[in-house]
């Protein structure tokens, strides 16, 4: 998985009912693009996160 700061990340829900989750990524810490990430949530929530199986990331449009 690789992303840079701007892309989105969807994490995906894992039970019935929960549901997706998005956040921005505000920081790459690993190498080459790679986790973890410093992510901000819709509702202003800073965290670390490396993802998972269940996240998917979303590349910011570079003609924006």
């Amino acid at each position: 998985m690789r992303a840079t700061a701007g892309d989105k990340l969807v994490l995906h829900g894992r039970v019935v009912g929960q549901h997706d989750r998005i956040a921005e990524v505000v920081e790459v810490l690993g190498a080459d693009g790679g986790p973890p990430y410093r992510v901000r949530f819709e509702d202003g929530h800073e965290t670390l996160v490396s993802p998972g199986p269940d996240t998917v990331v979303r590349h910011q449009d570079p003609t924006s």
